[in-house]
């Protein structure tokens, strides 16, 4: 299984690029991550939110890796904890399904990729700056392969 993460934005700060890369580095080649950053559109100058949501929805689209699951994060998708994250990537090592897992920009993301995800996914019901987001996700991820290997990474 290839995961992939697309991520609206550049420029992390290195605390991000340094606790992102350390979390996908623990994870087997199995499951293993990979980083892709989507190109920001500018606002201002007549670049409304929905123009600029509208053109990284087609950078994101043409970034999707073919025959992928889509896992969209929202803030309005479905809560999970860590064990059912766990089972999900465990349905999904199993079947051989790639995932595509996004994350939107600063205004959010287009409706159009919201109705095209397999999964609509809420980590948390508070704000979270996106490079936190790229942190909290990859660990729970490599998390979710621990749960799997019975890791003591994780405790009840």
């Amino acid at each position: 299984m290839k995961m992939t993460l697309l991520a609206v934005g550049s420029k992390m700060p290195r605390w991000v690029d340094d606790a992102f890369n350390e979390y996908a580095r623990r994870l087997p080649r199995e499951a293993a991550l990979h980083l892709q950053e989507i190109k920001p559109e500018k606002r201002g100058g007549g670049v409304t939110a929905e123009k600029g949501m509208a053109a990284e929805c087609a950078r994101i689209e043409a970034a999707i890796p073919p025959r992928s699951k889509l896992i969209v994060l929202d803030e309005r998708g479905q809560d999970w904890t860590s064990v059912r994250l766990a089972s999900e990537m465990k349905t999904w090592l199993e079947s051989g399904d790639d995932i595509c897992l996004v994350i939107g920009g600063a205004d959010g993301l287009s409706p159009a990729i919201k109705q095209r995800a397999d999964v609509l996914l809420r980590l948390s019901a508070l704000t979270l700056p996106h490079g936190m987001v790229r942190v909290l996700l990859a660990e729970q991820l490599y998390r979710a392969v621990s749960i799997l290997n019975n890791h003591p990474y994780h405790r009840e």
